[in-house]
């Protein structure tokens, strides 16, 4: 049964949404993706959607932009029932989406990504100047008219790029805006940037639901909060401020969590020959002069700014980049450089940032992901053994409750977490010596946060050396033994976990220095 807040914690409930969603059904083959939806956005709120991967809140958001069809339910829009029958429809009616993924054209200006399908014209021909001037209108009323119109999509930061999907949603008289994890790429002042820039639009009575993993945005730039769990509305209209995050994990997860991070055994501290030996590793451009070493069963975290240059070490030392300088050792053998199938060979695994376009077949079965840099194990007089393959992927995806079950299924099909758990299931077949960890929990929910950590920890407790990179301060601290800290490029400080703070590693990272 959904929890509803009372109405005086939440402000007035005079006003009609603008938006009402009832019983929304979605079934796919197999699946039931929606099992009762019910959802209330107001104009000029920020109405945060909040569920593990997999609740179901993908599927929602879809459905509301009418990429995908409701089998059951009702939509009312400013007042109306309303059927979309296409996307172009719904953005018509006003409702815009910005994904998790932006789909911007980089060879095009900021100008012609924001009226990409709706030129503006005049008797057939496309009028730039008025087109760059209503672009530099938009970009104003977000706060940034330091973003020029003519300026390639390709050459702005994250951060920028984002603001272009924005201005271009707003091109279409938008009255709600979806925001799909639009935090993920971005640092604090980043965030803080978009947080003002909402509160520019909701001032101007633009509905918001913003979908993130996490809890501390929610507070900061939530009005309301509608939990899903296994794709139904368990609760709806709590106020985002004053909600506690027991309760809010207790509703998406169906359980409570003592803890996030798994406990360290500190009677079984490292020690021992180094697994992973690197020295003065450089990149122009990115890094220099890195000195790293990991010992068996250790966990050392990368903490720095989003653009310090610690993805491009990982890239590196799997030899996906090709150093300029320096030398990476595995169990005390010297790796050439730029070589990933080396590396391969050597037992270093990587699971990438972008783990869509850079760590998964997205169209591939789940037991072809797993299985694809293991596939001499599975050869038989020259041909694969798709039983075998298939036998030992589904024994690993239910040791890491993969959801939904079943190997056969494009991996393209699964949420987030889920995908990211295929990622670590490859590696865990591979029985690697390193692991590479670039942002593990990026668009992960909470449940699966504490999964994916408490897996790390059992790699790590089974010999694994593991290097983890994450934007998220606590994060690091709370997976890692030893913690590096690379400022622009350069390791500025080293220290054992216990005794940095995240205090010490915010001020390094910004100045340089330790508190």
């Amino acid at each position: 049964m959904n929890q509803t807040p009372d109405p005086a914690t939440t402000g007035s409930t005079d006003a009609a949404p603008l938006l009402r969603m009832t019983g929304i059904v979605k079934e796919f083959p197999g699946v039931r993706a929606l099992g009762g939806v019910d959802l209330d956005v107001r104009a000029g709120e920020v109405h945060c959607l909040l569920g593990q991967n997999g609740a179901g809140k993908s599927t929602l958001i879809k459905v509301l932009a009418a990429a995908h069809r409701p089998d059951e339910g009702e939509l009312v829009w400013d007042g109306e029932p309303a059927t979309f029958g296409s996307p172009q429809a719904a953005i018509r009616a006003g409702i815009s989406t910005i994904y998790q993924e932006l789909d911007l054209v980089p060879h095009l200006s900021v100008t012609e990504n924001i009226f990409l399908g709706h030129e503006i014209s005049r008797g057939g021909f496309v009028q730039r100047a008025r087109g760059r001037d209503r672009a530099a209108a938009l970009l104003a009323r977000l706060g940034h008219p330091e973003i020029s119109p003519s300026r390639t999509v390709g050459s702005l930061s994250p951060a920028g790029q984002q603001i272009v999907s924005m201005a271009r949603a707003l091109s279409h008289d938008t009255r709600l805006l979806i925001l799909d994890e639009p935090s993920a790429v971005l640092d604090a002042d980043e965030v803080a940037n978009l947080f003002r820039t909402i509160r520019g639009l909701t001032a101007e009575g633009v509905a918001i639901v913003y979908i993130s993993h996490r809890l501390e945005e929610i507070r900061e730039i939530g009005d309301r909060i509608t939990v899903l769990k296994d794709g139904k509305t368990v609760a709806t209209g709590l106020p985002a401020a004053s909600t506690p995050t027991a309760e809010l994990i207790r509703l998406m997860t169906g359980r409570d969590l003592e803890y996030v991070f798994p406990p360290r055994d500190a009677a079984t501290v490292p020690a021992g020959d180094p697994v992973l030996e690197v020295r003065g590793l450089e990149l122009p451009g990115h890094f220099t002069g890195v000195d790293l070493s990991v010992r068996a069963g250790e966990v050392v975290g990368l903490a720095g700014l989003v653009g310090a240059g610690r993805s491009e070490i990982l890239e590196t030392l799997y030899g996906a980049r090709r150093a300029s300088a320096g030398t990476v050792e595995v169990d005390g053998k010297r790796l050439p450089r730029g070589s990933v199938n080396a590396a391969v060979k050597a037992g270093v695994g990587l699971a990438p940032e972008e783990r869509k376009s850079q760590g998964l077949l997205l169209d591939q079965a789940i037991y072809s992901n797993i299985t694809v840099s293991s596939l001499r194990r599975f050869a038989k007089a020259g041909f694969l053994d798709r039983g075998a393959e298939k036998s030992r992927a589904k024994a690993l995806t239910e040791s890491l409750d993969v959801r939904p079950a079943g190997v056969t299924r494009a991996v393209r099909t699964l949420s987030g977490g889920n995908q990211q758990k295929v990622v670590l299931a490859r590696w865990l077949l591979r029985e690697c010596r390193v692991l590479l960890l670039d942002e593990p929990t990026r668009g992960v929910d909470v449940g699966a946060r504490a999964e994916i950590y408490q897996l790390i920890r059992t790699l790590a407790d089974s010999g694994v050396a593991v290097v983890v990179v994450s934007s998220e301060v606590e994060e690091v601290l709370g997976l890692a033994d030893r913690v590096l800290v690379v400022r622009e490029g350069r390791v500025v400080h080293e220290a054992p976990v216990a005794e940095i703070d995240e205090a010490k590693v915010l001020d390094l990272v910004m100045e340089g220095r330790v508190a």
